[in-house]
Formats: C-alpha cells, structure tokens, sequence
C-alpha cells in the first residue's frame, strides 16, 4: 500500500492504538496528522517516529469532545496541507479494562453511560462533521472508525463502554450508506483486547491467559496488528467496502 501524498487524520495518536496507526501510515508514505489531548511530550515522540518511518507528521493538540476545537483542528490541516484523504477516528473517553473491578450493571450510571457515549459517537460525529464539506467538495474521503469485538461478543460486560462503541457500529454504517453515492467510504475496525495499552495494562496475566486460550491464534493483539487492517480500508484494496465491521481479534469472533 502506498499512501505517497495522503494526508491522514488521526486522533488519539499519541500512544497505544493510534500511535501504532499513525506510524504505519507513516510508513508507507503519508503526511499524518497525530491528533493528541494533552501529554505534548508523547506526541512529539510519535512525529518522530513517523518522520523516521519516512512519512511526515505534526502533532496538533485538541479535544475532539469539542465542536470548535474540532473545527480549528480539521481547518489548520487543509491550511497547511490542503487536503485530508483519511480520517481514522481513534480517541474514546479514557476506560480502565479490568475485569475484576469492572462496575456490575446494577452500579453502572446513565452518567457512565452518556460518558462513554459522548466520547465515543460524540467525537467520530464532531470530526466527521467537520471533514464533510472538504470529503463532498472533492468526491472522496475514506473514514475508520476503531470500535471493539465486544460489540459481537461479550466476554467481559463492560456495559457502557460497549454499549457506546455498538453505537458507533450503527452511526458508522448509516454515515456510509449516506455517503456512498459522494464517493466517501466508512468502516470499522474492532479489536479485541490489545496489551500493552494505557487502558488495558491493569488487565491480569491470568485473564490475558483465558483470552489467548480461547483464540484462534494463541495470543493477544498488540497495537501493530490492529494498524495493517485500518491501512486496508483506508486504501484502494478496499475500494469497494464500505459500511463493514472488520474483526481483529486472532478469530475469537468469526463472521
């Protein structure tokens, strides 16, 4: 894949998942735009890296929770690049993967819930919204949005942080049946549980154990494997998907 004179948006690139995303564009050639909310020093180490990988990037600090500091985001990257050809919409509200110290249905708030939801939904509709008018003026765009397996199979109930990537399952799909026809395309990828990451880390070896022994593949993710499938969809290999749920989880689901 080569995404020579791409521009790629990525937000909440500053380590785990997104970090691992923005490196592979990298790689193979794209300008990346490594979205980040407040730790400045990890996100200029990923430009680093990036620019070694032998792409080029910059870091841009925003809260997507914001409509206007979305806004200000999507419109500095058209200035200095004049373009985005990718959007991969990462960031979630932060969620500690434990499943021992897991909150049981009965402690879980609506709070919770509309947290997980606003960081979630809330922030793929806030950049989408804003990149739409530079994605329908040129007649493509490709959107990924990273949701979970957890939406198929829920080996752990984490209630409102599933419940909230479920939703972003439907608003994924619905954006792409509406964008199909303007030449935009939107899809999903959903990783199992991914270590080591800033969320998963007080995950217990015992736990990652039973994950690895009920998986095709005998292991866990690690960030890198989630970043090959969202380069797929982003590129023309995928020309003709959209509106898919791509599973990334060594098989513990299969569809």
């Amino acid at each position: 894949m080569n995404f020579d004179g791409k521009v790629v948006l990525v937000t909440g690139a500053s380590r785990g998942i997104g970090a691992a995303i923005a490196l592979a564009f990298a790689g193979e050639g794209a300008t990346v735009v490594v979205n980040y909310l407040s730790n400045d020093a990890a996100a200029a180490d990923v430009v680093a890296q990036c620019k070694a990988a032998g792409g080029d990037a910059w870091a841009v600090k925003a809260d997507v929770g914001s409509p206007a500091a979305v806004q200000e985001m999507v419109a500095q990257a058209l200035a200095e690049m004049g373009r985005i050809d990718v959007v991969v919409n990462n960031a979630f509200r932060s969620y500690s993967f434990d499943p021992e110290q897991r909150k049981m249905f009965g402690d879980v708030s609506w709070a919770d819930y509309q947290a997980q939801f606003d960081g979630a939904v809330g922030s793929a509709y806030h950049v989408c919204h804003a990149v739409l008018p530079h994605f329908r003026q040129r007649a493509q765009g490709c959107i990924v949005n990273i949701v979970t397996n957890l939406v198929e199979h829920p080996v752990v109930p984490y209630h409102d942080y599933a419940t909230a990537k479920s939703a972003l399952v439907g608003f994924s799909r619905t954006l792409a049946a509406e964008l199909g026809p303007m030449g935009v395309r939107v899809n999903c990828v959903a990783p199992g549980l991914v270590y080591p990451t800033g969320s998963s880390g007080s995950t217990r070896a015992q736990f990652r154990e039973t994950i690895m022994a009920a998986t095709p593949l005998r292991r866990i993710a690690r960030p890198e494997d989630v970043a090959g499938p969202v380069l797929f969809l982003a590129s023309d290999w995928s020309g003709f998907m959209t509106g898919q749920v791509l599973f990334v989880d060594g098989g513990l689901v299969m569809k």
